[in-house]
């Protein structure tokens, strides 16, 4: 059947990545996913390998990223009847139904004059034989891979009704050497391990690398040296560092409000940690607790509003939220053990933590009053949570006993774990924004369109 649809364009995407060293480490292994029992099996796509320059390797990094969400089972191409599909056609429903495809998506690399390529696609259901999405994506030869994780968004999106996640990246501090010579790095990699970078030399302990959420160019952390510590902003398109001054103690935790204005890390100073909040624009200082405790890693709710934080004050490590002025502090954590590093969801629905308990480590969520606690994952040691800019993914670290610390993702329902596709050692992930906002018109047009 002939189309008449018409691709809808997309501006040329842009990609400034930093000046820096490509991160000599092993290639990312094919992971393992283990969804355990009771979830509803993955949807069956087929995923036909993309006709022009990179198509193949373009298809199966949207193979990657589909089957690694948990809510696909991309086919195995050896199986297709139908091949050399076209933009310009339709499928053979019923050679992809004979073979159980839910949805078939394919696609072509098309050269352009000034040397850019047109990413064309299709995703149709081969049952309702109609078209669920058309679209077309301008970039770079070199910018293939990239390419492809956006169609995995818009297939995730259109699919699942949640935005995608696919399009984004992670900084983390990359660890190796021994337990008494160890080298850390700031490293940062497209979220499924790919192209690593490192972004420091190692003449530094890195902590606690966090983006802003506002920008997803824009990150900081803390610097460890002989004889001081030290909170920087690195813009990573322009590679330009910028240290945020010398405080009188040591500091910890430094994360952004999302709208980019403010940061808020803990200083340790005369025997007490407290938390702290700078405006990023004048560079003034306002201390939010004083508490005889420990309180440090602060994380801002979405719209700035609160910030989430833990506090020993009562004896033992629980989570506390307070406003954003330092008012209004309270304990939100009802569970025993030791509460650490929370996080709050882009979403603003949930608080992601580490939990210490039963000689154990584990990754939860909890509701923003501190209700409906649930576990995601459990092990010998994990810490550090990070949200997925959908707020439906979360990746930690995870070490096994007497092996290396690696990280982790795993979804909200907890069923859904997987090893990150970085294979080398690396702890305190954060995952990024996505790098452009997504399309919103995702359904197709035209005559064989799928009913809304």
């Amino acid at each position: 059947m002939r189309l008449t649809i018409l691709l809808a364009s997309v501006a040329a995407l842009a990609i400034a990545g930093p000046s820096a060293t490509t991160a000599q480490e092993p290639q990312p292994q094919q992971e393992e996913v283990v969804v355990d029992q009771g979830v509803l099996r993955p949807l069956p796509i087929a995923v036909a390998s993309f006709a022009g320059q990179n198509g193949a390797e373009l298809s199966g990094v949207i193979r990657d990223d589909l089957r690694r969400s948990g809510y696909f089972e991309p086919l195995d191409p050896a199986s297709f009847i139908e091949t050399g599909l076209t933009l310009a056609n339709a499928p053979n429903f019923p050679q992809w139904t004979s073979i159980g495809a839910q949805a078939v998506l394919y696609g072509e690399v098309s050269p352009r004059p000034d040397n850019r390529n047109d990413y064309g696609f299709r995703l149709y259901d081969p049952y309702r034989q109609c078209q669920l999405v058309a679209w077309k994506f301008t970039a770079t030869p070199l910018q293939w891979r990239r390419i492809g994780h956006k169609i995995a968004d818009m297939v995730y999106q259109r699919m699942t009704g949640e935005s995608g996640f696919f399009d984004s990246r992670v900084v983390f501090v990359s660890e190796s050497g021994t337990q008494l010579n160890r080298l850390s790095r700031l490293a940062i990699s497209d979220q499924d391990g790919h192209d690593p970078v490192f972004l420091t030399q190692g003449d530094e302990i890195i902590m606690s690398p966090r983006f802003s959420m506002s920008d997803p160019n824009e990150i900081t952390y803390v610097a460890l040296g002989k004889d001081y510590s030290r909170i920087y902003l690195l813009n990573l398109s322009t590679n330009r560092r910028e240290s945020l001054g010398e405080f009188d103690g040591q500091v910890l935790a430094p994360r952004f409000s999302n709208d980019g204005s403010k940061l808020a890390f803990s200083i340790i100073r005369g025997g007490n940690t407290d938390i702290y909040v700078m405006d990023l624009s004048s560079r003034q200082l306002r201390r939010l607790t004083s508490d005889p405790g420990i309180d440090t890693s602060p994380s801002f709710s979405p719209d700035g509003s609160q910030i989430v934080f833990t506090s020993d004050r009562s004896g033992s490590a629980r989570l506390y939220t307070m406003r954003a002025d330092g008012s209004g502090q309270r304990p939100i954590s009802r569970g025993g053990g030791i509460y650490t590093a929370p996080a709050w969801s882009p979403r603003g629905d949930l608080i992601a933590f580490t939990r210490q308990a039963g000689g154990r480590f584990s990754t939860g969520v909890m509701r923003t009053d501190g209700s409906g606690e649930r576990i995601l994952s459990s092990s010998y040691f994990e810490e550090g949570p990070s949200w997925a800019p959908n707020g439906r993914y979360i990746m930690f670290a995870r070490q096994a006993p007497g092996g290396d610390t690696r990280l982790w993702t795993v979804d909200l329902s907890g069923r859904v774990v997987s090893q990150a596709g970085y294979p080398g050692r690396g702890s305190d992930p954060a995952w990024s924004p996505l790098l452009d906002e997504q399309p919103t018109r995702l359904a197709a047009t035209g005559p064989d369109a799928c009913p809304t």
